[in-house]
């Protein structure tokens, strides 16, 4: 075995926390390398390079891709941008629209011309053929499953393995299925594993490698019955996953192996304070599973925030004088994106329940039942509630192939028991074929922040609320999830490298305008995908926030390893199937 340890261009970063998906893809052949890269300028665009050559080369129109992988013939490159599925050629040229997308984790483009992948993160598998059309389902999930992801099509066409999981998040719980297309059985393959690929062998069997809490595994597959046979076998350890059960590795053919080494991204992520200084003390909560979307209650004295553990998460508040946090939801699947009523009796969050998904609201005190409020037709979450309680702004899914901003009229029920709430039709704000996320109230609610990507990286906007007026941009370079200091006159948000910015502003009538952003907090912080990664105590001096590890002055990784030959090792330390 040969280990090449190769270094990306010093300019550009494998970051892995703010670029969501597994952007590492080899050609068929072994060759070519394709991946998801973040400039200095704070763009996200694909770049290629051939193994016998020192430079990675842009491939123009592919801002904000993520998650390539190359055609059979190595002579196209899919991915996903912009609520879509795209292909562009290996030399470069315009890339192809082929479908709408809502997420996209995963695809894999098989022998028989269709592409295999999840259309939005919670559903079963579809496949759509490489020159374009309308996806068809190729895969159910089952009773208590949240969602199918990372497919790879087998040699042939005629199968897929995938991940199967009941929550997401967390997916060392997960099953590795196979589903035949010619026969639709389905069945499972592995337990306790995630991110599946096959690698053939001369004779045409081969290996089943997945990813369990940082190391590859492998086993002996058989593609013509689907079935494994013998003990799965470590083979690598320090492999790197993301938050969305991508392993961060990808095989050629030929037997080469590339990957990224690091800690798992599903480890414990920790809530910490965080002050001004970067100073990040003891954290203020420590769970031994991640956690997603600190929000502070009205008052400043509890904290609410989404809690996973292998089978799902849960809505959590902590008392911040007291030590241990109470459980506030008992649903399945992956409850996320708590939001405070502006009382503090309530929050409000997203259940992907399979049965019952849609937006729940629960009393914070942890009495009564959650209640569910809308009916989770819409891919949906929720965000921020106006000042007086009368409208909650939400993303939502639009016919426009991305996220789009609308608020939902917000009523009193109390005669319903519960958290006494009742919603009304949602009502469309903005709505663009661009992606707008994580809209925010400002004290006074007549400003809207929200984050947009469509300069080809995600910045940092503001509008007046209701509306009509004008737009301004508060970021430049990059900028994510807004959030409004509640006893300062200044716009919060995490720049391209995970930073806190403080960005001054001035309101008057119809008129807004913002200064020049500050550093806040010299800290790197997680992105998620399941919400803010941080929240201001309403006396502006703290943060409490999910902190990267590579916060602490680190540069982001900007090499991987590739083992050539690494079939052969494999063949020698896990027998192939019979």
């Amino acid at each position: 075995m040969i280990n090449l340890k190769v270094e990306i261009a010093t300019d550009k970063s494998l970051d892995t926390a703010s670029i969501p998906g597994n952007n590492v893809a080899l050609s068929p052949d072994g060759s070519r390398l394709a991946l998801a890269l973040r400039g200095e300028d704070g763009k996200t665009n694909l770049y290629t390079r051939l193994l016998n050559q020192s430079e990675v080369t842009p491939l123009s129109g592919t801002e904000n891709a993520t998650s390539p992988f190359f055609s059979p013939a190595g002579d196209w490159i899919a991915f996903f941008a912009e609520g879509k599925l795209k292909k562009v050629g290996v030399d470069g040229g315009a890339p192809i629209t082929l479908s709408e997308i809502a997420s996209g984790r995963g695809g894999s483009w098989g022998d028989d011309g269709n592409i295999v992948t999840d259309l939005n993160g919670g559903s079963g598998l579809a496949r759509i053929p490489s020159s374009g059309g309308a996806p068809v389902p190729a895969s159910k999930l089952n009773p208590g499953e949240a969602t199918h992801r990372w497919p790879q099509v087998l040699p042939g066409g005629r199968a897929v393995l995938f991940t199967a999981s009941s929550g997401r998040g967390t997916y060392d719980d997960a099953n590795i299925d196979v589903i035949s297309f010619q026969t639709g059985e389905r069945k499972t393959v592995v337990r306790g594993g995630f991110s599946p690929r096959y690698l053939p062998s001369a004779n045409g069997a081969g290996h089943l490698v997945y990813i369990h809490q940082t190391t590859l595994f492998a086993l002996p597959f058989d593609p013509s019955s689907l079935s494994t046979s013998g003990t799965p076998t470590p083979i690598m350890e320090n492999v790197s996953s993301n938050t969305f059960g991508g392993g961060v590795f990808a095989f050629a053919n030929n037997g080469t192996l590339v990957y990224l080494a690091g800690k798992a991204a599903t480890a414990g992520w920790p809530i910490s304070w965080v002050d001004s200084t970067g100073n990040s003390a003891p954290p203020l909560h420590a769970p031994a599973g991640q956690c997603f979307g600190p929000r502070f209650s009205p008052d400043g004295k509890r904290l609410a925030f989404s809690m996973s553990s292998g089978k799902g998460s849960d809505i959590w508040v902590k008392g911040l004088d007291r030590d241990t946090p109470s459980r506030l939801s008992f649903l399945p699947d992956l409850v996320s994106n708590p939001v405070w009523t502006p009382d503090g009796k309530s929050i409000v969050f997203k259940s992907s329940h399979p049965p019952a998904p849609g937006l729940y609201a629960i009393r914070s005190d942890g009495s009564g039942e959650a209640k569910r409020l809308t009916d989770g037709k819409a891919q949906e979450f929720p965000s921020s509630f106006s000042p007086d309680g009368k409208r909650l702004a939400i993303n939502q899914y639009g016919n426009g192939g991305s996220f789009d901003i609308f608020t939902v009229p917000v009523e009193a029920d109390p005669g319903s028991g519960g958290p006494g709430l009742r919603f009304g039709k949602a009502e469309l704000f903005l709505g663009t074929p661009f992606g707008e996320l994580y809209p925010a109230f400002s004290q006074d609610g007549r400003w809207l922040a929200y984050q947009s990507s469509e300069s080809g990286t995600p910045e940092i906007y503001v509008r007046p609320f209701p509306g009509p007026g004008g737009r301004w941009q508060v970021s430049s370079g990059g900028g994510r999830s807004p959030v409004w200091s509640r006893d300062a006159r200044e716009l919060l948000f995490l720049d391209r490298d995970g930073r806190v910015m403080a960005a001054p502003y001035t309101a008057k009538g119809d008129s807004f305008a913002a200064g020049k952003p500050r550093v806040w907090a010299d800290v790197r912080l997680q992105t998620t995908g399941y919400g803010q990664s941080y929240d201001i105590t309403p006396d502006g001096k703290r943060l409490a926030a999910l902190v990267a590890e590579n916060s602490q002055g680190e540069k982001l990784p900007t090499h991987l390893t590739f083992l050539l030959n690494f079939g052969d090792e494999l063949r020698r330390r896990v027998a192939v199937a019979k």
